[in-house]
């Protein structure tokens, strides 16, 4: 039996139509984005936001722009912006897409206001050919550490850390350590464990 995964529709600017959404779901983004690694991160707190900021969406992403498209545009590790992000989020941007989820500290941020979205690492190319380049800022940062200005057309996503501070992450590290305690129990009772 083949079923179909039904996913929310979002469009940017964002607004409270995410403070639904529960960690988990899965949502098609289309509208504007912005690329942001760490580098314009730190650029946008030294020299201000240089896009409008109120229901923005920023991704985690230095993608590969050439002869005017995207090539490539795979998400980066979110974690490294953890201490950087909370800036944005008070000047109103209601989205982060990444990879590997981020830590309490942006979680307690985006509680009430925002959402943390997942996409998958290793689909670059999926995820260029739901993209449209249309400005940039920041040039002198170099392609990967610029911001580029992103149309997506239906980019699937998963909400990985909801409005409420429900976040997959830490659930699947807290489950599958839980896992581990029982193995090892179980593994120990025949005999030593761990000990040479």
């Amino acid at each position: 039996m083949t079923g179909t995964v039904s996913c929310v529709q979002l469009r940017t600017p964002l607004s409270d139509e995410i403070l639904p959404l529960k960690a988990g779901d899965c949502v098609e983004l289309s509208g504007m984005v912005y690329t942001a690694r760490d580098e314009a991160h730190i650029r946008m707190m030294e020299d201000g936001i240089p896009f409008p900021s109120r229901g923005a969406v920023i991704y985690h992403c230095g993608p590969v722009i050439k002869h005017g498209m995207v090539v490539a545009a795979g998400p980066t590790t979110s974690a490294r912006m953890n201490e950087i992000s909370g800036f944005l989020l008070d000047a109103g941007v209601r989205g982060l897409i990444g990879k590997g989820g981020m830590g309490k500290t942006v979680r307690d941020q985006i509680r009430g206001r925002g959402v943390y979205f997942a996409f998958t690492g290793g689909c670059a190319a999926l995820a260029s050919a739901r993209m449209k380049l249309r400005d940039m800022y920041f040039k002198d940062l170099g392609m990967a550490e610029a911001i580029w200005a992103i149309e997506l057309d239906h980019l699937p996503l998963v909400v990985g850390i909801d409005a409420h501070g429900n976040d997959i992450f830490s659930t699947v590290i807290d489950r599958a350590g839980s896992e581990l305690r029982k193995y090892k129990e179980t593994a120990c009772s025949f005999g030593p464990c761990g000990k040479e």
